[in-house]
């Protein structure tokens, strides 16, 4: 049994995905991050960096509980107690991670600045913007380049470098871009988002969050302010 703590955004969805995707036996509990759920005595407790996802499986390493916590730690773990969505080993196995690396060094840090510049900040920073607006487009060409010659990131397959990267590209339109103009990313993206296992995944905890609208500043204290750093 696989107890996932987390909130819908791109890398909760990751996890939430897996899950799916492997059919473990798990469940789900809210964190909401714009509440301050994330900087509970708790969950730091499992998640010391105060991000959602983490995990406790409960039939962990030796048959005892074991926490786990960053999405991309997550989803290698999950993968390789499975024996899905991974090669086992080999350049095969290296191909899927250096693309999933690419996701977690790459692709979320700067799409969410530019989530965060385009949409979350409070004061309009053009040089931000600009800045970030571009690094996207950038990684969507890289992305694009690479899916010209491969199915998917990986190669032949579908893996968790895949699921690890499309929760981020579901939101291109916040990022200042558009997959038509991005054929083989657009391409891919269809192919996923058809998958079943992918469409449960992400309404995974919708219902919790309710209609989004314009943060509270209370949320924006919360998630970019005061509260953000306060010393635990």
């Amino acid at each position: 049994m696989i107890d996932a703590y987390s909130w819908p955004t791109p890398n909760g969805h990751k996890v939430h995905i897996m899950l799916e995707e492997t059919g473990l036996d798990h469940a789900v509990h809210p964190i909401d991050i714009q509440k301050g759920d994330q900087f509970q005595p708790d969950f730091l407790k499992i998640s010391p960096n105060n991000r959602i996802p983490a995990i406790i499986d409960r039939d962990g390493p030796g048959g005892t509980p074991y926490s786990l916590f960053e999405s991309g730690a997550i989803l290698i773990y999950l993968a390789e107690k499975t024996g899905k969505f991974l090669p086992v080993g080999g350049a095969a196995k290296y191909d899927v991670l250096q693309w999933l690396m690419w996701q977690m060094g790459g692709v979320g840090p700067m799409f969410g600045q530019a989530h965060h510049f385009r949409g979350y900040a409070k004061d309009e920073i053009p040089y931000a913007i600009d800045r970030y607006t571009k690094e996207a487009g950038r990684l969507y060409g890289v992305m694009d380049k690479h899916l010209a010659d491969n199915a998917y990131l990986g190669g032949a397959d579908y893996t968790i470098a895949d699921i690890a990267t499309f929760p981020w590209t579901r939101s291109h339109d916040r990022q200042g871009h558009s997959l038509d103009d991005f054929p083989n990313v657009k391409r891919w993206f269809d192919e996923i988002a058809a998958r079943p296992a992918v469409a449960r995944g992400v309404m995974v905890l919708e219902d919790v969050r309710g209609p989004r609208g314009p943060l509270t500043d209370e949320q924006r204290s919360v998630m970019f302010g005061d509260k953000q750093f306060a010393k635990r």
